[in-house]
């Protein structure tokens, strides 16, 4: 048993200059635009906060697009699990799984209103070629004993005051690994979703409700309400939705949980498995599965992306799927799994059939990518797995309540064949200038009227998140790590100043005075 203490700081590279590359959506040569930084470590919480900002991850390339000249903006999109109602398409995906598991029926040809099958990035090609670049630049894979011996040391005060404290012990997380490995929610909280959701394919409206069902609703909230001795009050002082409340009737419409996880008679003909694997560091579930995974991931490379066979290669799919800058985190108050990156295998009948790879943070699960077997696409695995993830969501809410959102990646309106992720209701889109986060319902009518758009309608808002104090910027030169104030009183060129700015403003004062930006 092992107690949990503080991670080492963040370390990080920040290139200067803006990177151009080929867009994976429109295909523009050189229409791509970002800013990127090498992430050596990060703590999630400074990814947390950096993904709030519309930062996103490749591997251990950290990148913001630059939305107002990139020619396919890219707009970070957030679920709420916890008011999620899935939709017909939705149900229709679940159903058509259970069909399959229970008899073994594949289903005949597809719904042209069902989202596209990947619910994962597509604009991979253009981070490939740039992490390749990077790869010859800076791939310092481990920073030197020295190096780590100098954060080490300066964070040697703050261990011992969390020592003081006392520590907490954990359960090995391969115990945990077991334990999530079905991924079904516990038996002591059942979750329910309200009435559903209204007809049509018009995302600029919300979900409709019916009369009578808004008028159950409101009759089984007062029985609740008179019940002073039952459970309810329990979910309640708990800060548990109303929508998260058993449900009082068996009319009422089934959770996603009821429909993921129904019974299936016992001569079923398929059996499916999901379990959770740490992947960064990677655990021994992990590594015994490595090489079944990869050749899922090469074969769906080939036949979904035709991609040639020498692309997909094992040091790419390192690079890009199982590298990770996220440092494993157990604290006491977390989820049982821990935070950090994992990869959710799906287990068809003894085999992996579908990946998806995802960070577990203190407030979300953010999903990076998912790869299948191409053998099973008439499963719709991408919708599937983001249900699952959703689910998923929902589960380690139960135990670390503040974790409630799914981060579902870039929203990319401009790109029709994107805008499939924007039918997971309700959801949010980050403003891209104030960073605060905007019902996708108020921001799809100016989308549909320009690709680049401020969703704050206060003209006088600004970024509270901006840099306000530069001197505090922590930085580390010379295997020391030292405030911004400091390094700067050494340094004979005033043009550094100007980068150094750039990047405290992309990251935000709170993690500029936290990361430790790396200087030659």
């Amino acid at each position: 048993m092992a107690s949990w203490s503080a991670p080492s700081p963040s370390l990080v590279e920040y290139f200067e200059d803006q990177t151009s590359f080929q867009c994976g959506y429109c295909k523009n040569n050189f229409g791509s635009r970002s800013h990127g930084m090498w992430a050596h470590s990060m703590t999630v919480q400074d990814y947390q906060d950096l993904i709030d900002r519309g930062w996103r991850r490749s591997g251990k390339y950290v990148y913001k697009p630059v939305m107002n000249q990139t020619c396919c903006p890219q707009y970070t999109i957030r679920c709420h699990p916890l008011q999620f109602q899935p939709s017909k398409s939705h149900k229709k995906v679940l159903k058509k799984m259970l069909k399959f598991l229970a008899k073994g029926e594949i289903s005949k040809g597809s719904c042209e209103d069902e989202p596209m099958d990947s619910t994962m990035e597509d604009a991979v090609d253009g981070d490939f070629a740039l992490m390749n670049k990077l790869d010859i630049k800076c791939d310092l894979k481990t920073l030197s004993s020295d190096l780590k011996g100098s954060i080490e040391g300066e964070e040697k005060e703050k261990e011992k005051s969390l020592k003081k404290e006392g520590s907490k012990e954990l359960i090995h997380p391969q115990a945990i690994e077991e334990k999530l490995g079905s991924g079904e929610p516990s038996h002591s909280i059942k979750v329910h979703i309200g009435p559903k959701p209204g007809k049509g394919a018009d995302l600029s409206k919300p979900p409709c409700r019916k009369a009578k069902e808004m008028r159950k609703e409101r009759k089984r909230l007062k029985l609740m309400q008179q019940n002073s001795a039952g459970a309810f009050e329990g979910f309640q002082a708990q800060g548990q939705p109303v929508s998260l409340l058993p449900k009082a009737k068996s009319n009422q419409p089934k959770s996603l949980e009821d429909l993921i996880f129904e019974s299936l008679p016992e001569n079923a003909s398929h059996k499916l498995e999901v379990r959770v694997v740490r992947s960064s560091p990677p655990s021994p579930q992990f590594k015994a599965t490595f090489q079944e995974s990869y050749q899922v991931y090469k074969r769906y490379q080939m036949i979904i992306h035709k991609d040639p066979p020498d692309k997909p290669t094992v040091s790419q799919f390192t690079r890009f799927l199982c590298s990770s800058p996220l440092e494993a985190e157990h604290p006491a108050n977390g989820p049982e799994c821990g935070y950090g990156s994992f990869h959710q295998q799906y287990w068809l009948d003894g085999k992996i059939i579908a990946v998806g790879v995802i960070d577990i943070l203190p407030y979300c699960v953010s999903s990076v990518y998912l790869y299948y077997d191409p053998d099973y696409s008439f499963l719709s695995l991408g919708v599937y797995s983001a249900l699952r993830e959703i689910a998923f969501t929902r589960q380690l809410h139960e135990k670390t309540s503040q974790l409630s959102y799914y981060y579902m990646g870039f929203y990319i309106h401009s790109c029709p064949k994107m805008r499939y992720k924007g039918q997971y209701r309700p959801s949010d889109l980050l403003c891209p200038e104030t960073y605060v986060w905007v019902p996708i319902e108020q921001c799809l009518p100016s989308l549909d009227n320009s690709k680049y758009c401020r969703f704050n309608q206060d003209p006088q808002a600004e970024d509270e998140g901006r840099s306000k104090e530069l001197d505090r910027l922590r930085v580390f030169h010379r295997r020391s790590a030292m405030p911004y104030g400091v390094y700067k009183n050494h340094q004979e060129d005033p043009s550094e100043e100007a980068a150094v700015l750039e990047y405290a403003n992309l990251v935000g004062q709170k993690c500029s005075e936290r990361m430790l930006l790396f200087r030659h």
